[in-house]
Order: C-alpha cells, then structure tokens, then sequence
C-alpha cells in the first residue's frame, strides 16, 4: 500500500465517525492546501517534508516513525544517529534484516534496559 493510499483510507475511517477529517479541515489543521493533501492521497505527487508527515501522524494517530518509513523517508534524528556510526548502524541494520521480530525487541530491550 502506497503513502497516499494510506493516508487517504486512514482519515476516510476516522471521518466516519467524524466529520472534522474531511479533506479540507485536515489540510487546514497540517498547514497545506487542501488540493495538495488530495494529490498526495491520491499519488499524483510526492509525500510532503518530514515536518508535515509528522504533524500529519498526530492529526491521523499513526505512528511517525511508520508513515516516514511508508514515504520512502527516515526521520531526521535517526539519520543523526546513523552519520555518526554508519558503518556499525549499516551492519546491525543488515544483520537484522531476516531476524524474527521477537529477537529484534529483545535486542531493543536488553539497550533500552542497559542489559547489555
């Protein structure tokens, strides 16, 4: 599924019950036109910077990380983190490429705890 698709089928689920989601009022609330957030629903043209998915994922209750991710895109502060290790960050990141999900969280909670 594309960024745009995505994003489209998330803010028509929540416009269901809401009607503040309609194209126009999220488009008000982000900062963009309305015509822009319809094209980018749409695929007609680009994700928008960062900063905009951001707020977008706030607005929608999506994961920034993951609509980043979706927008072929990597957030800001985690390319920071790459540039100052890119060797040791390229070789974890192809190493856990076919690992199971349950082994990553595990390494991601053995750092976050400090058990390692």
């Amino acid at each position: 599924m594309t960024f745009g698709i995505y994003i489209r089928e998330r803010r028509e689920a929540l416009r269901q019950s809401d009607r503040r989601f309609s194209v126009r009022q999220v488009a008000q609330r982000i900062g963009v036109e309305p015509a822009y957030l319809s094209k980018i629903e749409r695929d007609e043209t680009a994700p928008p910077s960062e900063e905009k998915i951001r707020t977008l994922a706030v607005e929608l209750g999506e994961d920034a990380d993951v609509l980043l991710a979706m927008a072929g895109k990597v957030s800001s502060d985690l390319l920071e983190i790459i540039r100052q290790r890119p060797q040791l960050f390229a070789e974890l990141i192809r190493q856990m490429k076919a690992a199971p999900e349950h082994a990553i969280l595990r390494v991601v909670r053995q750092v976050r705890d400090g058990e390692w």
